[in-house]
């Protein structure tokens, strides 16, 4: 069973230039570059996707963005005490 499928896009040439450029530089193939561009944009909007639910809940529960690093350290010092015992 294959474990990769082919795919076909559409890219401007100059674009297709500078990723010719960039592949040939790194010493990879243009395929290896569009994998790695995707795995990057999928990963960047996951943490998009992630940041949004943070902010979401925050504002329900009613936490400043600057009380944030405060609380994870409460957390961790309490947790810490916990596993400690």
């Amino acid at each position: 069973m294959r474990t990769t499928k082919n795919i076909s896009i559409t890219v401007p040439p100059s674009l297709l230039r500078e990723a010719s450029k960039v592949a040939k530089l790194e010493g990879r193939t243009q395929s290896e570059l569009f994998r790695e561009a995707l795995r990057r944009y999928v990963t960047q909007s996951q943490y998009k996707e992630l940041q949004l639910y943070g902010r979401q809940q925050s504002r329900k529960l009613g936490i400043k963005a600057g009380d944030v690093s405060g609380l994870v350290q409460f957390y961790r010092r309490g947790v810490s005490k916990i596993t400690k015992s």
